[in-house]
């Protein structure tokens, strides 16, 4: 594979937004920096990727702001490079994890695509890039951006993208790109505990944490191990189920008993039934709108 395209601006102004552009077409790339200099002269174009996987290693390289994805691009479409940026962690030296940078999604007309994208959950350019049209996604994206600077004071839409909806709308448009590969969601687990290996319901689970090897199943019950990371099992779980709320941290719906701060704001999740905290990070605080 071809390296990734070069930065466009390798020192952007830490003032200015950020943006990486993902198209396999040139001429899309073109034209769409072009209306968006028209529009939001002050956004940072920092990188172009002509793939998915070239997407996911600029996005890590750059963390920028905003992430505009063509929905079909060959080898990992939009979609697919979409979740795979979702689990990114915190690069070296960083003690928290990145917060999950504002998708766009370029796209021929889909009408189902496009009632998807009417959730607000992201926003979507229809081919080719209008200029009214990338306007109000422009003004949309700069209200997402002051609500993540100002969390108590969200915008006219409501606030940064809630992870929880996010992740349903990936999988439901997962799901109708790649028909071939939808499975129903899992409904046990096969973990070991102790000396056994014990099949799980999921709908007994509480919470899965993960570490560098091993992924934590919490029942009320029983305390299990999987050699599966959480990034796979966020594909395998109903997301209207389990919301992520940590890079490292999947907890059942059912079982959330509160949330509260901490003395450093951070907010921390209660389980029923159990006497473990669950930190959440910064990308998914939206999940706890006015907490």
């Amino acid at each position: 594979m071809n390296a990734p395209a070069a930065p466009l601006n390798p020192a952007p102004n830490p003032a200015r937004p950020t943006a990486v552009l993902a198209d396999d077409e040139r001429l899309m790339r073109d034209q769409l920096r072009a209306r968006l200099a028209e529009v939001w002269p002050e956004l940072d174009i920092v990188a172009e990727a002509r793939n998915g996987l070239e997407a996911v290693q600029l996005v890590d390289q750059h963390r920028p702001d905003i992430v505009f994805l063509d929905i079909r691009m060959p080898g990992l479409t939009g979609v697919d490079a979409a979740r795979q940026i979702a689990q990114l962690g915190p690069r070296e030296g960083e003690d928290e994890d990145p917060l999950l940078p504002e998708i766009v999604f370029i796209t021929a007309y889909d009408q189902y695509a496009v009632e998807a994208f009417e959730q607000g959950v992201v926003d979507y350019v229809l081919k080719p890039a209008e200029r009214e049209r990338l306007q109000l996604t422009a003004q949309r994206l700069q209200q997402r951006l002051a609500a993540r600077r100002d969390p108590e004071h969200p915008g006219e839409d409501g606030a940064a993208s809630p992870a929880a909806p996010l992740q349903q709308l990936l999988h439901q448009l997962s799901a109708r790109l790649n028909p071939g590969k939808a499975a129903s969601y899992l409904q046990w687990i096969q973990a070991t505990v102790g000396q056994t290996i014990q099949m799980i319901p999921v709908d007994d689970v509480l919470f899965f944490v993960s570490d560098e090897k091993y992924t934590r199943v919490q029942t009320a019950q029983v305390e299990a191990l999987i050699r599966k990371p959480i990034k796979e099992l966020v594909d395998e779980l109903d997301p209207q189920l389990f919301w992520q709320i940590h890079r490292s941290t999947l907890v059942a719906v059912k079982s959330i008993a509160g949330v509260t701060r901490d003395f450093r704001g951070r907010q921390i999740v209660s389980v029923k039934g159990h006497p473990e905290k669950l930190e959440v990070s910064r990308s998914y605080t939206g999940l706890f709108k006015g907490m």
